[in-house]
């Protein structure tokens, strides 16, 4: 019998496999269907490295002896593959790549009870007939901002998407070369303008932009002004820009809406904790005639597009069809709801996770740490130490909080081999290394976290 048969013979029948205790046990804790059709697939590819000439006898035997181990690391880095919880001890509060906010207790609770069944989504129970969404905000929306109106979409890519296109279509927006941003992802002001077919109509320079350039800038075609937020940096030194209220003016008496793109998503004066932050209100109180926001940096909510300003312009923007395609699904709907609902209750400090992470001193910081380094018996040298958390996505993006982190310097072997082994534990860990140590920032790891965060520091540095 040629060799290349003789090697294909020896490789057990799938049912066969599955019948044995040590393979039926990963199946069943994976999911039989999935477990399954892993073990077909690790099958299978023997299969096409036996006819490549690629695996010889004794490697195929040692697969199979090791069978059960290698099904669990294949179903293991499949089921890793999705989104999956994080413990997050880099100290970036709105961290974009961990997904940014952490819902607070009422958002979570709304998405699972209003999840498990059917719900009013867009019928009005009270007259028997459909209703609308977006009319689940309004209560919400009108009392945190007075005298305007509001509405929310999936982004605030999305928002501003719609704004440009419902109000500007096939007419010039004007706008500061220096707040021409990249929004992340490669995703840039100038690109999202040309979508919504808007006419991006540049003014000022990278540095220096006044009122007056605007001005220049404004005629016939001329559908808005815009201003945007800087998002991940700021231009210092020979530096200049005009002010909202100073592009309120020019918009009044040119009779065109001022859009301010504010992303971070500020609602309260954060001032006290070293974010200085415009609140949205603020901004409306200036003259802005529309203002955008993320929900889910600084509001502390679920991902969406949030604008609010002028009836009129509210309004226009709801008829607009593409409201429709960027519209929020029920469960991002009543998580923003049901977070909102912490503003307007005044509970937002307390409850919210973001704001309580930004509210956090460095002395409570630190008192966190020393518990947590308290009995921690580690090959490494322990210690805490001074170090600064950001807020992250995009906002405050030159603002440092005081923190205390716990630094750890192993005495064999390298710190970022333990951050390595930090990032494949179960749940991963994902801190920072800097001149030699692991930093951890107790200010992004929740409480409840804590004892899990401990156990797998000790099993990576053993």
């Amino acid at each position: 019998m040629p060799e290349k048969e003789r090697l294909l013979r020896k490789i057990p029948q799938v049912d066969v496999l599955a019948r044995r205790r040590e393979i039926a046990a990963v199946l069943e804790q994976a999911g039989r269907e999935l477990g399954l059709d892993v073990l077909r697939g690790l099958l299978g590819d023997w299969r096409r490295e036996i006819r490549a000439g690629e695996l010889a006898g004794e490697e195929l035997q040692r697969r199979i002896d090791a069978l059960p181990q290698l099904l669990e690391e294949r179903v293991d880095a499949i089921l890793r593959s999705l989104v999956t919880p994080v413990i997050n001890a880099t100290g970036v509060v709105v961290h974009t790549n961990l997904g940014r906010a952490v819902l607070c207790p009422a958002a979570r609770q709304a998405m699972e009870r209003i999840g498990a069944g059917y719900c009013n989504l867009e019928y009005d129970v009270a007259k028997g007939r459909r209703g609308s969404r977006l009319a689940h905000l309004d209560p919400h929306l009108e009392r945190l901002f007075p005298g305007s109106h509001g509405l929310a979409v999936n982004n605030n890519a999305g928002a501003l998407m719609l704004a440009l296109n419902t109000l500007a279509a096939g007419k010039e927006v004007v706008v500061s070369r220096g707040e021409l941003v990249e929004i992340g992802g490669s995703f840039r002001i100038p690109e999202i303008m040309e979508r919504s077919g808007a006419i991006l109509r540049e003014v000022g320079t990278t540095n220096r932009t006044r009122a007056a350039d605007y001005l220049k800038a404004i005629g016939p075609d001329t559908g808005a002004l815009l201003k945007v937020h800087p998002s991940n940096y700021r231009i210092l030194g020979f530096a200049e820009e005009a002010s909202v209220a100073e592009l309120a003016v020019l918009a009044r008496e040119a009779d065109l809406p001022l859009v301010m793109d504010q992303g971070s998503g500020n609602l309260l004066d954060l001032s006290d904790y070293g974010i200085g932050e415009p609140p949205v209100s603020s901004l409306l109180d200036d003259g802005a005639d529309l203002v955008l926001f993320s929900g889910d940096k600084l509001l502390g909510g679920p991902q969406a597009g949030i604008l609010v300003g002028r009836e009129d312009l509210v309004q226009a923007l709801r008829s607009s069809p593409m409201a429709r395609a960027l519209r929020l699904d029920k469960a991002t709907l009543v998580a923003l709801q049901a977070t909102l609902g912490e503003y307007v209750r005044g509970t937002a400090l307390q409850v919210i996770p973001v704001l309580r992470m930004v509210a956090a001193s460095a002395e409570e910081i630190g008192a966190r740490a020393q518990r947590f380094v308290g009995g921690l018996e580690l090959p490494a040298e322990v210690d805490v130490i001074d170090g600064g958390s950001v807020v992250g996505g995009g906002s405050w993006p030159l603002g440092e909080l005081p923190t205390r982190l716990v630094a750890v310097k192993p005495h064999d072997g390298d710190a970022s081999d333990l951050e390595r082994a930090l990032r494949a534990a179960h749940p991963p860990v994902v801190a920072r290394v800097e001149d030699g140590r692991l930093l951890l920032d107790l200010r992004t790891v929740l409480p409840e976290q804590e004892t899990v965060l401990r156990d797998r520091l000790v099993a990576a540095s053993g």
